[in-house]
């Protein structure tokens, strides 16, 4: 009798706990699609997910503060947030919610303390949306434009309007494109409408026409034909890199600033969250987003950097194959591209410790590098050999990392794993560039010498990372409370 009545409270318990999960999934919609409010679960997009997914980020929630986070608390909060007048913003649920019940919290009405937290709101100045051309439409662009139609609600802050392609433009290459677009082997299938209108060379991407415009030089494009001004070009092609050959982008009438989707010469290289502030969008024009390596391991040399002081390090990259590697043995100009892709590893050369030095000057010659390209598809792993300046403890590590994790300007870049059993397909979907393996860290004796291994996803996390620069350039980047 006693098990009987216990079983029927739990699952009471656990009906309540969908049901109110369902209203929380409702009212995160309907602030998205209806006030341009953004809610998230300390970083993790909740956005059209369903129950189980809520369910399953509220218990991570809880583990990584180790503190309880209930949907019925977190669904409370977020209906005072429904009720409140906010400007387009973008809202951590988790951190409201951990916050609010914190030791300390002087609150004991949830409206007044969430009116408190978010007064800086209305301090903010609204900005309308910028105008977005994809120049090259490969997997990054493909990806980019995914996330970009997704992010789209009464509100956007980066408006795609064309992509830019070499080939001839016609029916069929409009169809190939949108098949390329609507299945990636990886990241799945487009969870959206996708219709071709061949006529205006436009593919029709949930319900937002993207007009398609063939040409062999960027000097030649105009873009105002088309009712786009001022726009940002998103060069995904990479058949530019240094700044000459990127200014031609700008010599394009309609365009007014540039974003390259590669490490770049002679130009900033940017790693959102690093270093991003050191550069003013009024007077520079032209931007690398360094690569998918460099957005994974510099937020974690940086906070090392800054924590404990970095005396010298090696980098090892293990990443995945990449789209210039053979698939049959061919004479090539790296050796180890040469050779068979699928069943080898290979070493290769790399730049990213002289990269990661371009974004953190402090660390010039203090790093070397070398990568493995592994026959997997998606997700690579970083694994940091430091000597450090400043004694450390495992415990020590973990503490500092979840720190910034928690708070601060890397807390979009910088996922805490507690996970004991990762892999690199677990790194599909995840929006920080930075996955930092917490189980994994290892500490000599004396303090000084640290292994972390830093997982990242080279297509999603990256294009994540690229999206936030955007909205720096354009100075569209909304309110946040994290």
């Amino acid at each position: 009798m006693e098990h009987m009545k216990s079983y029927q409270k739990e699952s009471a318990f656990q009906a309540d706990r969908r049901k109110a999960t369902t209203e929380f999934i409702k009212i995160v919609s309907d602030l998205w699609y209806d006030k341009a409010i953004e809610v998230v679960l300390f970083k993790n997009q909740i956005i059209d997910k369903n129950v189980s997914d809520i369910i399953h980020l509220h218990e991570y929630a809880g583990e990584f503060v180790q503190k309880p986070i209930s949907i019925f608390d977190s669904l409370e909060i977020l209906r005072t947030v429904n009720d409140l007048r906010l400007p387009p913003s973008r809202l951590d649920i988790g951190k409201l919610t951990y916050e609010y019940h914190s030791d300390g919290n002087n609150f004991n009405d949830v409206k007044a303390f969430v009116v408190d937290k978010l007064k800086g709101a209305n301090k903010s100045t609204h900005v309308g949306p910028k105008d977005v051309v994809l120049y090259g439409f490969e997997r990054i662009g493909r990806l980019l434009a995914r996330e970009l139609l997704v992010q789209v609600a009464k509100d956007a802050q980066l408006r795609l309007r064309a992509v830019v392609i070499r080939e001839r433009l016609n029916a069929e290459t409009l169809e190939k494109k949108a098949n390329l677009l609507s299945m990636d082997r990886v990241h799945g299938r487009f969870m959206g409408t996708l219709d071709i209108d061949p006529e205006n060379n436009l593919l029709i991407i949930n319900g937002t026409p993207v007009h398609f415009i063939q040409a062999d030089k960027p000097e030649d494009i105009d873009y105002t034909q088309y009712g786009i001004s001022d726009a940002l070009v998103i060069d995904n092609a990479v058949a530019f890199r240094c700044q000459h050959e990127l200014d031609r982008h700008l010599k394009s009438k309609g365009a007014g600033k540039v974003l390259l989707t590669a490490p770049g010469r002679e130009v900033p290289n940017i790693v959102h969250g690093v270093n991003h502030q050191d550069y003013d969008s009024d007077y520079t024009h032209i931007y690398s987003a360094s690569s998918c390596t460099i957005n994974a391991i510099t937020p974690i040399l940086k906070v090392m950097e800054d924590s404990l002081g970095i005396k010298k390090g090696h980098l090892e990259i293990i990443r995945t194959y990449t789209h210039d590697q053979d698939m049959m043995d061919d004479p090539y100009e790296n050796y180890g591209f040469g050779k068979i892709t699928a069943p080898d590893i290979t070493l290769v050369k790399t730049c990213a410790g002289r990269n990661a030095a371009k974004i953190l000057p402090s660390l010039k010659g203090k790093l070397t590098a070398n990568a493995i390209h592994v026959p997997a598809p998606s997700g690579s792993l970083a694994v940091l050999n430091l000597e450090v300046k400043n004694r450390t403890s495992l415990d020590g590590i973990n503490t500092i990392v979840k720190k910034y994790a928690l708070e601060g300007d890397l807390v979009e870049q910088i996922k805490y794993s507690l996970s004991k059993e990762m892999v690199c397909s677990d790194t599909v979907g995840t929006s920080a560039s930075t996955i930092y393996d917490s189980n994994a860290t290892i500490v000599s004796k004396n303090g000084k010498n640290i292994v972390l291994y830093i997982w990242y996803n080279n297509e999603c996390g990256y294009i994540h990372q690229v999206i936030r620069l955007s909205k720096h350039i354009a100075k569209v980047k909304r309110y946040t409370y994290y």
